[in-house]
Parts: structure tokens; sequence; C-alpha cells
């Protein structure tokens, strides 16, 4: 478990530098070529570090569904979403968005099972975490005197 949680804070921490460098690359060229050389950079080294780790066993790919292929189209959306959306928001907020967008989008599949997922229930428990971090991400973006005012509604 610790292994686990360990590696998605590393993955937390590199969306964010990937997040904030491609950000920098967007301010040259346009989010679709920002998108091209991101995910293109990735194919290219993810190759390198398949062969590199895996040798011949990289390339025994075994069956799967056919969706399943389409996972890197969805690549290209995220990562054009996330370009314009820090070009538009700034980076701490779109990233703020983008997790909270993550967190109840995999909350909803985990409770409905979609995806061949194990069906987890929806308990209070998260509905309060999943609240709580909305209203943080309002808390977040609020002015301070608004902050004062969104504590005292709040309680």
């Amino acid at each position: 478990m610790i292994a686990g949680i360990l590696l998605a804070l590393m993955a937390g921490a590199l969306i964010s530098v990937q997040t904030l460098f491609n950000n920098k690359v967007n301010t040259v060229v346009h989010s679709h070529t920002t998108t091209a050389l991101v995910l293109g950079m990735g194919f290219v080294a993810s190759l390198c570090m398949g062969v590199l780790f895996e040798g011949a066993d990289f390339w025994d790919w075994k069956a799967m569904p056919a969706w399943f292929w389409f996972s890197g189209l969805v690549g290209i959306g995220v990562v054009t979403c996330v370009v314009k959306g820090v070009r538009l928001l700034g980076p701490s907020y779109a990233t703020t968005i983008v997790m909270a967008s993550q967190l109840l989008c995999a909350l909803w599949w985990d409770s409905a099972g979609w995806f061949d997922l194990e069906q987890v229930p929806f308990t209070a428990q998260k509905a309060v975490g999943v609240t709580a971090l909305i209203v943080g991400l309002l808390l977040f973006k609020s002015k301070p005197k608004e902050k004062i005012r969104l504590l005292h509604e709040i309680s």
C-alpha cells in the first residue's frame, strides 16, 4: 500500500510539472502542436523504455477488447484541455479543477462499476470528502473577503 501511495504522489507531482512545461510550450506553438509534441515524445520515450526494460516481451501483446486501443485518443483530449485550461485559468486553479473533476468521475465510475471496475458503494464518507474538496476549490479561488463570507455561510 505504501508503494501505491508513493507512486500516486509521484504521479501528482509529475502531472503538475508536465502541466507547467506544456503551458510554456503552448506560449510558443499552438495547442494541438503542443499536444502532438507531448504525446509524440511520450510515445518515443515509452517505446524506448519498453524495449529496454521488457525486451522481446514488449512486443507480446495479449488479446484485449478493441476499445482499449483508443486510450491514446483520450490522452489527446486530456493534454489539449489541460493546456487550454491552464492558459485561461492559470496553473494552480486549472489543476485544482482537473483534480476535482478526476475525483468526481472516478467516484462515479467506481460506484457504477463501469469499465470493468469492481463496484464500490457510494457512502456518506465519500460524499463528505467530495463536498469538502469542492468547498476547498471554491475557497481556493475566491477573493479574501469572499473567503470570509463563504466560511460564515458554511458554518
